[in-house]
């Protein structure tokens, strides 16, 4: 089953850029098809996330925020949340 994850991020944040990577190095091992969306010229999303980024979903549902390691990510892939 390929996952699908949305990573709210914006530029020059450095723990958006560490999950990103903490996520590319999980994808090698794992069926993940990610998508980053940028919430910088986004007001709805700005207003929802802004406060909490980097935010991680994984098939729709929010399983991390700030930080994850990859651990709980590989943890987060395998649960069932169905």
């Amino acid at each position: 089953m390929k996952h699908q994850l949305i990573l709210y991020s914006r530029p020059d944040c450095h723990l958006c850029d560490d999950m990103e990577i903490t996520i590319k190095k999980i994808s090698k091992k794992n069926s993940v098809d990610l998508r980053i969306v940028d919430i910088s010229n986004n007001a709805t999303l700005e207003k929802q996330y802004g406060q909490e980024i980097p935010v991680l979903f994984i098939d729709g549902r929010k399983v991390a925020k700030y930080r994850i390691s990859e651990r709980a990510l590989q943890e987060a892939l395998i649960a069932d949340y169905r």
